[in-house]
């Protein structure tokens, strides 16, 4: 029984190394899944400040495109309005050339 015993005994003590060895395989991996846990909340922070960012950003960029439009549409009256502005000088300034040319070419402006 003696034997026996000693057989039980090397099985009690390689069955506690076995459950020693898993024991500190699963605080490494405890180390490893904080850590990757640490990360990830850490990237998930990032996230959500570029995030924020870039909502920021988008209406930033939103508004300055709104107000180039607007810019666009007023650049447009004007210059359409001063070449109305334009041609009506032209027109204005044809008219005055044949008066004046008239009143040269009238007698009652000629002199002896």
């Amino acid at each position: 029984m003696t034997q026996q015993g000693a057989v039980l005994q090397g099985y009690n003590n390689e069955l506690v190394k076995c459950i020693e060895d898993l024991c500190m395989q699963k605080e490494e991996l405890n180390k490893q899944i904080q850590q990757a846990e640490e990360e990830k909340n850490k990237l998930q922070h990032e996230i959500q400040v570029l995030s924020e960012q870039l909502e920021r950003v988008c209406e930033n960029l939103a508004q300055k495109v709104a107000s180039r439009n607007e810019l666009d549409k007023i650049l447009a009256e004007t210059e359409a309005a001063y070449m109305k502005i334009l041609d009506s000088s032209r027109t204005l300034l044809n008219v005055l050339k044949k008066e004046v040319g008239s009143l040269r070419h009238s007698p009652d402006l000629k002199t002896n």
